[in-house]
């Protein structure tokens, strides 16, 4: 298939990148190179696809209507994965506006692109961010999610409405997927496990917020990628049940679908830790602090719907994922 995807020098949209080109896909990369953090992070994960005879690197922002446009009109996609987006709870709250230019109007030029060039399928980051206050465990899709904590979880949950908008009105097939705390190999630089793992090698204190006691359904890149390659093949269906004097918030009468990627088993922050300490062979000297601002206490999916639906469950445990995220961090930092 010739597939959109936008971020392909991000951390998730590079690896899927990778995998839909070796399954012989084509790929119109996107991704605007933004400085948010380490420019050549990003340039070497392109490296690992950019010669690919599939591959098109478009350098582009998605907020910037008059180059996207032009763009889905002369590579006609057949389907889309939309990656790019505005990261960060704590920068959401430093730095508000770049998450309404880029998570909202640019999400908005994604879906106008769909609309005009018969897109058979748009698949789109969410995040578990949009559970914002809700504690009720482990966390469904079918659950209320109208009360988030952060401007970035507001954008995200922005996003599902505006998505099942289009799939109401213009009969678009879409799927937004709420991502668990995704790490690995390649991962962002401003997450805690390229943090924690620099940290620890420098000798320097480890801040650890909510005392290490909040805990995380920690999910492992390889299995955020299968998952949303099987419902990127798996096109959205109207659900035939739906009611509306019951509605279901995670499918409608519209081609439209929310699931969630976790690994089904949240670990308390000390816990993930140590085991980044135990494959660095090193222990963190740790300074414990309150929940930062923005920030939930725990995370943990319901994989149910994915299962029935694609069938398809990640199992990459804790301890596989961070030895093999540490063997990647200490060959790319020369450590």
């Amino acid at each position: 298939m010739k597939i959109m995807v936008t971020g392909t020098a991000g951390f998730i949209g590079n690896q899927l990148a990778l995998k839909l080109l070796e399954r012989g896909d084509e790929v119109i990369g996107i991704d605007n190179l933004n400085d948010y953090y380490d420019v050549n992070l990003k340039l070497a994960r392109l490296d690992r696809i950019k010669d690919h005879k599939n591959f098109t690197d478009v350098r582009a922002n998605i907020a910037d209507r008059e180059v996207i446009e032009p763009l889905f009109a002369e590579h006609q996609p057949q389907r889309v994965v939309n990656l790019a987006a505005q990261a960060g709870v704590r920068y959401s709250i430093e730095n508000p506006h770049a998450y309404i230019e880029s998570n909202m109007l640019g999400f908005l030029n994604i879906l106008e692109g769909c609309r005009h060039n018969k897109v058979e399928h748009l698949v789109y980051a969410s995040s578990s961010s949009v559970y914002g206050a809700n504690e009720s465990m482990p966390f469904s899709v079918h659950d209320n999610v109208d009360h988030p904590v952060s401007l970035y979880a507001a954008s995200k949950k922005s996003n599902e409405l505006m998505a099942h908008t289009y799939s109401h009105l213009y009969n678009i097939p879409t799927t937004g997927l709420r991502f668990f705390t995704v790490y690995g190999p390649w991962g962002r630089p401003d997450m805690s496990p390229i943090l924690f793992a620099k940290a620890i090698t420098s000798g320097e204190k480890l801040k650890v917020f909510n005392y290490g006691k909040h805990r995380r359904d920690f999910t492992y890149i390889d299995d955020i990628v299968e998952g949303v390659i099987r419902t990127l093949d798996n096109v959205a269906q109207p659900n035939k049940e739906w009611n509306g004097t019951t509605p279901d918030s995670a499918s409608s009468k519209a081609p439209f679908r929310v699931y969630n990627i976790g690994n089904q088993t949240p670990v308390e922050l000390l816990d993930y830790i140590e085991t980044i300490e135990k494959h660095l062979g090193k222990t963190a000297e740790k300074e414990l602090l309150p929940l930062q601002p923005g920030d939930v206490v725990d995370t943990y999916a319901d994989v149910s719907d994915l299962v029935k639906d694609v069938g398809y469950k990640p199992n990459t445990t804790i301890d596989e994922g961070i030895k093999s995220f540490i063997s990647w961090y200490k060959d790319y930092y020369k450590v």
